[in-house]
């Protein structure tokens, strides 16, 4: 026993005072008399103890009754309601979300929920709606399918017509040619008026199969061109007016300044063939002319101008003339700037100075042993004896080619109709 304990037992209680009770003397627990009751007291049973032993073999009874007898009372209502449960369909959260949402919250929502149930309502309706919008698709690849093929044939057929019009004229037979003839990229025609009926043929072709395309506007176009070199110029001009009439013309300017440029020369051939409605048809042509001037194309306005100059020499307003064709010519000889019609520069000079010799410096004069021309070593035009051969050449064209008159250059006057 340790000695702190053996001497707080050995010691004596303190004597009470007077009038105090004595202390009760502390159980000593390791008395042999203590520790023989606490082993006697392990092997009995208290009634506590026999209580819980007898409740719990009741519940191990009731239990295995249980089991034998299987489920009933509430344990048996319960796995009946969870099967139901597991029976039924079960509303997803997708759903759920649709149906609770607020049209503020998320109107994106709420329309697809309302769609996917009209859908379902109308399955028949929708399938129908499906199947013509397939059709309608369908359709609208096919017709473009079609269109650019049909654009594309009409190009081919163009290109047809515009080789026939640049074709070669020759006398010789295809036997007795130099052989190039087959590796020529244009046919050959005997006369000038065999290749225009040719071409002719090709264009209106085009313009009667593929009507409303851009290949027939252009057709109508290049028809209008023959026809004025054959001096239908009635024909022409109708021709002009359909092109300058078309959705091309009013898509493409340079289509409507060539448009306008060709009924300007359709007038002024009127107004030589008709004496009695000669100023009519030359304002006519003025007035196509200052159409050309407005065009906002580089150019155009420069040309316009030179073809106004020229009507109005026609109608005998000679300083109008002068003055319109000086404009031009510093226009078209500004230096740094260069010009889509560069022969303007030589035929307004040409022109100005026969209308007025003083109006530009004279010319140098021309290189002794050198070729004929100026300073530049071009051809005088002013010199009688060019003028005499181009002339000259002129007439042999006629003769050769069976066209009444050469065929006007772009830029260019018509030519005066034969006596």
């Amino acid at each position: 026993m340790p000695d702190d304990e053996q001497k707080r037992d050995d010691a004596s209680p303190a004597a009470p005072g007077p009038g105090e009770e004595a202390p009760e003397k502390p159980e000593d627990k390791f008395r042999p008399e203590a520790i023989a009751a606490r082993v006697d007291a392990i092997g009995e049973e208290t009634d506590l103890d026999r209580l819980a032993r007898e409740e719990e073999k009741k519940l191990l009874e009731r239990r295995k009754q249980q089991k034998k007898q299987g489920k009933k009372g509430l344990e048996s209502a319960a796995s009946k309601r969870l099967a139901r449960i597991g029976e039924g369909s079960v509303k997803r959260p997708a759903t759920a979300l649709a149906q609770i949402a607020v049209p503020e919250a998320d109107p994106l929502l709420e329309r697809a929920a309302r769609a996917s149930k009209w859908m379902k309502e109308h399955r028949q309706v929708f399938a129908g709606t499906v199947a013509l919008a397939v059709l309608a698709v369908g359709g609208v690849l096919g017709w473009i399918y079609w269109q650019d093929r049909r654009d594309g044939d009409a190009s081919a057929a163009l290109a047809q017509g515009f080789a026939d019009e640049h074709g070669r004229v020759t006398d010789k037979d295809e036997d007795e040619d130099d052989g190039k003839s087959k590796q020529q990229l244009y046919p050959t025609f005997k006369t000038a008026a065999d290749r225009r009926t040719a071409a002719l043929a090709k264009y209106r072709s085009v313009e009667s199969k593929y009507a409303g395309t851009g290949a027939a506007i252009l057709a109508r176009l290049s028809e209008a061109g023959l026809l004025l070199d054959a001096a239908d110029a009635r024909g022409a001009l109708a021709a002009y007016d359909d092109v300058k009439a078309s959705p091309l013309a009013r898509a493409d300017v340079e289509v409507r300044g060539r448009a306008l440029e060709g009924a300007g020369f359709a007038h002024e051939l009127l107004a030589q063939s008709d004496a009695a409605a000669k100023d009519k048809q030359l304002d006519d042509a003025l007035s196509a002319f200052k159409q050309l001037e407005q065009i906002d194309v580089k150019g155009f306005k420069e040309l316009g101008m030179y073809h106004e100059a020229r009507v109005l020499e026609a109608k005998g307003d000679k300083a109008k003339a002068v003055e319109l064709l000086k404009d031009v010519n510093k226009r078209v000889t500004e230096p740094g700037e260069s010009h889509p019609f560069s022969y303007l520069e030589f035929v307004v000079e040409d022109r100005l100075r026969q209308l007025d010799p003083h109006a530009l410096p004279p010319k140098a004069a021309p290189r002794l042993g050198g070729p004929a021309g100026g300073a530049g070593g071009g051809p005088d035009m002013d010199n009688p004896q060019i003028q005499e051969l181009i002339r000259q050449l002129q007439q042999q064209a006629q003769q050769k080619g069976g066209s009444p008159q050469p065929p006007p250059m772009p830029g260019m006057p018509p030519p005066s109709p034969p006596p």
